[in-house]
């Protein structure tokens, strides 16, 4: 009876509350930090002075094809904001918040060999069933009287399209490799670490792992701030929240979200040099048979990695 007293359920959300809000502080000032640090970079490399860093900051967000270097520049400045938005936050959360090592925020021992390989192909087969509630979630119309708040989304909805075609549109590897860093590893590690190995760890505290990771996936794609992607984004931290509960294994998560973006960058990158002539970025209507068979699959698989051995 004790175990599921009012009083320890509320004891327990208090003290989740109090823990999420200690890893806000720390997101925002490692934002405040993180923003600092990359226009002084930019004012650095640009030679430009303070008081024209704004402009620079504007014109490489909305024109950055004519900004000189501004894939590089680019680059740099989302690498640094999103070290110090969610990388160092987490680990300095989970270090010396919580006094916890990596390790520490795993709930098993040993993960089978298994685990890891399906991990890596659940993301793979999960990508035409994923590319079908893209399709859908790109379609959403409003009613009339939001026709404002409509406009406003498929408007920011451009931008980032604008910019996220210009950072992955090169084709040397040079550039492949600092993509791979700045726009797969970095958001793998800092994004699970946040996402999963604290606000879904954390909201588990209290009791409903699935509504922890549920919320904590809702959360995850709210902070994109692309609309017209929420559902699919909160799809895929679902997967990547029940693939951490299951395997117990952080690292299992990290490595699913790294073969997500860095399967999507290397197709866009063999599009773009030849070798390949489909391109996974243009949204197209998914065959049906193709989305029933992604579903099957994953399903399948996701039900292996729940129910693999935790000991060898």
């Amino acid at each position: 009876m004790l175990k599921n007293s009012p009083n320890l359920i509320e004891s327990r959300v208090s003290g989740t509350g109090a823990s999420l809000l200690v890893l806000v502080g720390f997101v925002l000032i490692g934002m405040a930090i993180g923003n600092l640090l990359a226009l002084i970079g930019l004012t650095a490399l640009t030679g430009t002075g303070m008081d024209a860093t704004p402009t620079l900051i504007t014109d490489l967000m909305f024109s950055p094809e004519e900004v000189p270097n501004g894939w590089y520049l680019m680059m740099l400045f989302q690498g640094v904001v999103h070290l110090f938005s969610y990388l160092l936050p987490a680990l300095l959360f989970i270090y010396f918040i919580e006094r916890k090592s990596m390790e520490g925020i795993n709930t098993r021992q040993y993960t089978s060999g298994r685990v890891w390989l399906l991990a890596i192909l659940v993301v793979i087969l999960s990508i035409p069933l994923n590319a079908k509630f893209i399709e859908w979630n790109s379609a959403m119309r409003f009613p009339e009287a939001l026709s404002g708040l409509e406009s406003w989304m498929r408007e920011k909805e451009n931008q980032m399209e604008v910019l996220t075609k210009f950072l992955t549109t090169y084709t040397q590897v040079g550039q492949l490799l600092i993509a791979m860093v700045v726009v797969v590893l970095l958001p793998a590690m800092g994004e699970e670490l946040v996402f999963r190995g604290v606000i879904q760890r954390k909201l588990a505290e209290t009791g409903n792992i699935h509504m922890a990771i549920w919320l904590a996936a809702a959360i995850f794609s709210a902070i994109h701030f692309q609309f017209y992607g929420f559902i699919p984004r909160m799809l895929l931290g679902a997967l990547f929240g029940y693939l951490y509960y299951w395997s117990g294994n952080i690292w299992v998560a990290i490595l699913a979200h790294f073969v997500n973006n860095g399967f999507v960058l290397v197709m866009v990158y063999l599009n773009h040099i030849k070798v390949l002539e489909i391109n996974i970025e243009e949204t197209k209507t998914m065959p049906i048979l193709m989305v029933f068979a992604s579903l099957l699959s994953t399903a399948y698989i996701l039900y292996r990695i729940k129910t693999a051995p935790s000991k060898g």
